[in-house]
């Protein structure tokens, strides 16, 4: 299973991709940014990107520590401002440039959204818990759907974003939470929580407010292990979304196999797995995650 965003989404544009780099419209300004899987050559020539972007990111200076890929500074082409708000179906986005190349949303994630979306529209006001939860879109879509929705993060800042898209989008109710992700699911399991909806993306490393430790290859199977006893054991769903190098769809559905106890198909469980990817203007596809979804 391969998925990309809707091309109904006029807000988002993977213009070109190739020599590590892609070239992306987010609404009303280009993006030059640096993208270790685009390992084929570029369609347009230097001097159109150069043409076409308003701002370019440069990797391994400035605000971030040097000679990390995912950290340096933006060179701005063209005028453009420090943040902007795009839309997707319901509700808004904030984009800003920060010194991590990220910019508030990860575009290909879009399938999930809508994955999300039909899931809560189908149930009677469910209850949604989304760990590891960045900027907000996942809690987005299942809050416009009617879920009560559980939004955290380890970071302040990113669930101050997440909230400010909420508001923009003219909505209310998320209950958030500034917390390390697998301490808050320990304890929502000894206190026999239940959630009809569970939506995780986890980071390779990270760290919780008070210092807690987070590495994917330690802790993801314990986190789903975790996950599995707080997941109502019908009528629910559950979306784990992997970045990191090295993971394939069949590794991510069979730690989830065996975190659920999974053992053998059955008509009333559907587990898939793919990738989540996006198709530049010259039809090359960039794979970007891993997704696994289970559904019950």
């Amino acid at each position: 299973m391969i998925e990309f965003p809707a091309s109904k989404w006029t807000d988002y544009e993977l213009l070109d991709s190739g020599s590590g780099e892609k070239l992306e419209r987010f609404g009303p300004y280009v993006l030059w940014r640096p993208e270790p899987k685009a390992l084929w050559d570029k369609s347009l020539p230097l001097s159109e990107w150069s043409r076409l972007a308003h701002t370019r990111f440069k990797p391994g200076a400035g605000f971030g520590k040097a000679g990390k890929e995912d950290s340096g500074t933006w060179e701005r082409l063209h005028k453009m401002d420090d943040q902007w708000w795009i839309r997707f179906s319901s509700f808004n986005l904030r984009l800003g440039l920060t010194s991590f190349k990220h910019v508030g949303v990860f575009p290909e994630q879009a399938p999930n959204w809508e994955f999300i979306s039909r899931k809560c529209a189908g149930m009677d006001h469910p209850k949604v818990l989304n760990l590891f939860a960045y900027t907000g879109a996942a809690s987005l879509a299942a809050l416009a759907a009617g879920a009560e929705v559980t939004h955290l993060d380890s970071v302040k800042q990113v669930v101050t974003w997440a909230r400010q898209n909420m508001e923009r989008s003219g909505m209310d109710g998320i209950r958030w939470i500034v917390e390390d992700a697998m301490k808050f699911a320990r304890r929502e399991a000894r206190r026999g929580n239940l959630y009809d909806g569970i939506i995780l993306d986890p980071p390779a490393y990270g760290h919780g407010p008070d210092g807690e430790k987070w590495k994917l290859d330690e802790c993801l199977f314990e986190m789903l292990r975790t996950v599995a006893s707080i997941l109502k054991p019908s009528n629910s769903f559950m979306v784990l979304n992997l970045y990191s190098n090295g993971y394939s769809a069949a590794l991510g559905e069979t730690l989830v196999r065996e975190a659920f106890g999974i053992k053998s198909s059955s008509p009333d469980m559907n587990l898939t797995s793919g990738e989540l990817a996006l198709n530049d203007s010259f039809g090359k596809v960039l794979p970007l995650s891993i997704v696994v979804r289970l559904e019950r």
